[in-house]
């Protein structure tokens, strides 16, 4: 794999991790929350784009669009139900109530699907398997290209949401201060199911897209959140665009793994994550030493 090809593959890998993590980023931004379950949520989000497409014989992308506000609302249920009542008992609560929920969710999946492998890529035709030869070293993934864009397009439209709508003012006030945000008319706990819901709903969307070029399972969840929370360190915590610089971190370090030897693909994303993870650490004790 030539180098120009290697940067390609690693920056659109990246552009999947950084959809992945948005959704993560955003929860800990605003609420100060590691969401345990949020892999687990967006392999529910692929198989609820699954059953859907399947049932009704309609397109996946189709099948998408009634997704998200169905997770949205499972977002938004998470927070009421179980968020809340935890989040006023320190950050260890939230921690395990998600890993909990992480559990059910796998199990549920398991005994309702089994736990065989299923993929959305025959569903979608020539756009799963083509790609675009730009020389004869390097092609570019149609399905690929367009999770990159919509990452982007993602990131950027949260940004634009946060700066510039009363909405989103009030996520970042409630995400800096909730107390005095509640003395200025903020609803703080809208403010935090609403995040969630969003939250959510970005899961969803990167797990059916993980579905539509990859394999998963009901047991596919952990390594998704893995792969979210080191986009999520590398690139700054409660960091939108950081996340996609993370993302993009990973996607290129597994890469570079894997061109010097495919069993290193993982193992080298882990190893630059806590180098990096490590690095922070010795940053931050030297600062405090001075």
């Amino acid at each position: 794999m030539n180098t120009v090809n290697l940067f390609t593959q690693g920056v659109l890998l990246g552009g999947y991790y950084a959809l992945l993590a948005c959704g993560l980023s955003l929860m800990f931004g605003v609420m100060r929350i590691i969401n345990l379950a949020h892999g687990d949520l967006a392999i529910l989000g692929a198989f609820l784009v699954l059953v859907i497409s399947e049932y009704l014989d309609i397109s996946p992308f189709l099948a998408l669009v009634a997704v998200l506000p169905i997770m949205a609302a499972v977002g938004w249920l998470i927070q009421r139900g179980m968020l809340e009542r935890s989040l006023r008992s320190g950050m260890l609560v939230p921690l395990l109530a998600t890993f909990g929920l992480s559990i059910v969710l796998e199990n549920l999946l398991f005994e309702a699907y089994g736990a065989d492998t299923r993929s959305l890529a025959p569903m979608i035709g020539d756009l799963a398997f083509d790609s675009l030869e730009v020389t004869n070293q390097m092609s570019i993934s149609y399905i690929a290209a367009l999770i990159f864009a919509l990452a982007v397009a993602l990131l950027g439209g949260l940004s634009l949401f946060l700066k510039h709508t009363s909405l989103g003012r009030a996520i970042r006030a409630t995400a800096e201060d909730p107390d005095t945000a509640e003395l200025v008319g903020v609803n703080s706990r809208a403010v935090y199911a609403i995040s969630a819901g969003i939250a959510v709903a970005t899961a969803a969307l990167a797990g059916t897209l993980l579905a539509m070029r990859a394999t998963f399972d009901p047991y596919s969840g952990p390594m998704q959140l893995i792969f979210a929370f080191e986009a999520v360190v590398i690139g700054g915590m409660g960091s939108l665009w950081g996340t996609l610089v993370g993302g993009i971190v990973l996607g290129l370090a597994q890469s570079a793994g894997a061109a010097f030897d495919p069993r290193w693909f993982l193992l080298a994303g882990h190893l630059t994550f806590l180098a990096i993870l490590g690095a922070r650490l010795f940053i931050n004790w030297t600062g405090a030493r001075g």
